[in-house]
């Protein structure tokens, strides 16, 4: 059985909703010679792969569950195609990056600044996701690596930590603990909490380290990104576990929320580097994978704001 690469193409753009026509257009042909094609890919296999719903090709059962099948071939394709044309030019790939919401502020861009530096024509795709615990990693397979605060269990992933990050506890200025530099979380058993919701890492970490301290936290907001926690602890509704203020970060700045130290062993949490064990990476992105370790064994990561 011998298929045309072309043949798997056009199947694959029809099966995803483009019509005969379009591809036709699209890649110079004309229809009939796509129809010809189409026709002896389903011969080739033995069954329909299409079939006609009005004026749309649809796919069979047959055709869905050939489909994703020829998705993972011709992805795997581009790939080596990409990986020869990078090995010839290896400082002009792309680099597909997910990272979490809290960190590109800080961490992503300068890593990826310092990386520019030694490439400046690595292109980058980025993409933020949540640290949503049971969300699929790398951006569900779209990101070549991703930079965040959740761990995979997955073997086919690899995990790498680079950075420890400490936690405050966040206060309003007019908080009556507000002039204690240093906390045990203890000393706010009573207050309301504001937080992200159960399903995140961080609010794992802060359920964790509170149950440390001898009690359960009384959540009463619960938010979606740190920017709301930190806004509703800015009203005065609660405090919160929140990453500490980088230098030169907007939650740097002086304003209505302060950010204390906690005293208690453990208020930090990992940031951590994963990327495919079953793909290999393309050359940019295994050079920016290489970068980030060694910049993270140097500790040449941007600092604390005091």
């Amino acid at each position: 059985m011998v298929m045309e690469t072309d043949s798997l193409r056009w199947f694959q753009q029809v099966a995803d909703g483009t019509t005969v026509t379009e591809v036709s257009e699209l890649e110079s042909v004309t229809q009939s010679g796509v129809s010809r094609a189409l026709a002896r890919l389903e011969a080739e296999i033995g069954t329909p792969l299409l079939q006609r719903s009005g004026r749309i090709l649809r796919m069979t059962h047959a055709g869905s569950v050939f489909k994703r099948h020829v998705d993972a071939m011709l992805h795997q394709l581009d790939d080596g195609i990409a990986a020869v044309s990078q090995l010839i030019e290896p400082d002009t790939g792309t680099v597909a990056l997910a990272f979490q919401h809290s960190l590109g502020t800080w961490l992503v861009p300068d890593l990826v600044r310092s990386f520019r530096t030694a490439h400046p024509h690595v292109r980058f795709q980025l993409t933020q996701v949540r640290d949503e615990l049971h969300s699929a990693p790398l951006a569900g397979g779209q990101a070549d690596l991703e930079i965040g605060t959740r761990r995979s269990h997955d073997p086919a992933i690899h995990i790498r930590r680079i950075a420890l990050e400490p936690l405050r506890l966040a206060l309003a200025r007019d908080h009556e603990l507000a002039g204690q530099p240093r906390l045990r979380l203890a000393e706010v058993s009573d207050e309301p909490f504001v937080s992200l919701r159960p399903t995140s890492a961080l609010r794992r970490l802060t359920d964790s380290l509170c149950d440390e301290a001898g009690f359960q936290p009384d959540v009463v907001f619960e938010g979606d990104d740190l920017s709301t926690v930190r806004g509703f602890v800015a009203a005065g509704l609660g405090v919160a576990i929140v990453p500490a203020p980088r230098a030169g970060s907007p939650e740097a700045a002086s304003g209505p929320v302060l950010y204390r130290e906690i005293i208690d062993s453990g208020a930090v949490r990992e940031i951590t580097l994963m990327w495919s064990a079953e793909r290999r990476l393309l050359p940019a992105a295994d050079l920016f994978r290489r970068h980030i370790i060694r910049r993270a064994n140097a500790g040449r990561v941007p600092t604390l704001s005091e």
